[in-house]
């Protein structure tokens, strides 16, 4: 059943796709409302967390995505899905997952808006590159012809325009921001796990039939993921309120945007859609699973 594996195609139309676009705009336009030019303002007056930040979600997790790859050798489009996770931005969750962990809201939100700027350039920098390092994975990109300025342009509809529309709503008009933010993120977010919930629904038996394939591998990555963003923070010596905020951000991955770029530049090929997918539910399990147990120590030193 394996060696089917990668020629299968998950059930999914142009109708989603749009669902599935539009959803993801919204999310994005719904946690700008909650950012302003402060927030960056306040990130480059601590430049040392901004750079921890960036270099633990785009640079670290990509890197040890790719040796995770080469020690368990998985499918090429499953090594692939692990490669278009790490290569998103973090998961607009993230935010409410940090609160809830007592981590660092306001730098968790900043982070968001800069990895989102960010993510622009480096989620098709990162995809590219490490697809072509691994010689399984670079013959998919042959075949697909991935345009990296293609996938610029989608990242940039979809999480760059609203992040600006969101930030200039907020910029003239607070109260007005505050009454969407508290409308559209919740909505938002239920509307997403509809969507993946009924993409399973319409794909059970395939789901039945190949999660054995990426259960493991994901809640493994998932872990490392996490571990990499605290770890690196604690090595850098920032606080243990900062070190969740990082080990957050890092294991909560834009899963959706993932989804996105699968079902539009790789025609929704099977490892990859199938991993990514698990990855968009798994990573919120394990997130308000360790927000639950972070929430209850107390803070130290």
């Amino acid at each position: 059943m394996i060696e089917n594996l990668d020629s299968l195609k998950i059930n999914f139309d142009t109708e989603g796709l749009w669902v599935l676009n539009i959803t993801l705009a919204i999310i994005m336009f719904g946690v700008a409302l909650g950012i302003s030019i402060d927030d960056f303002k306040r990130l480059l007056k601590n430049p040392k967390i901004l750079i921890v930040g960036v270099i633990s979600q785009f640079i670290l997790l990509p890197l040890v995505t790719f040796i995770f790859i080469k020690l368990v050798n998985p499918m090429p489009s499953i090594a692939l899905g692990l490669m278009m996770v790490a290569a998103c931005p973090g998961g607009n969750i993230s935010n409410f997952i940090t609160q809830m962990a007592k981590g660092n809201a306001a730098l968790s939100v900043s982070l968001t808006a800069f990895a989102t700027l960010i993510s622009l350039v480096m989620t098709p920098f990162n995809l590219e590159f490490w697809g072509n390092m691994y010689a399984p994975t670079a013959q998919i990109l042959k075949r697909v012809s991935l345009n990296p300025w293609e996938l610029v342009k989608l990242v940039t509809l979809i999480l760059g325009i609203p992040l600006i529309l969101g930030m200039l709503v907020r910029k003239y008009n607070v109260n007005l921001s505050n009454k969407l933010a508290k409308i559209l993120k919740p909505i938002s977010l239920a509307i997403f796990l509809i969507f993946i919930i009924l993409a399973f629904a319409k794909n059970f038996d395939i789901f039945i039939n190949y999660v054995q394939y990426v259960l493991i591998l994901v809640i493994a990555h998932n872990g490392l993921a996490i571990l990499t963003g605290f770890y690196f923070a604690k090595i850098m010596k920032l606080s243990f309120k900062n070190q969740k905020t990082l080990a957050i951000e890092t294991g909560i991955q834009n899963s959706g945007l993932g989804l996105l770029l699968i079902f539009s530049f790789f025609n929704g090929l099977g490892g990859m859609a199938l991993l990514v997918a698990f990855w968009a539910i798994w990573d919120i399990v394990s997130g308000l699973t360790i927000a639950t147990y972070w929430s209850k120590q107390k803070e130290r030193n």
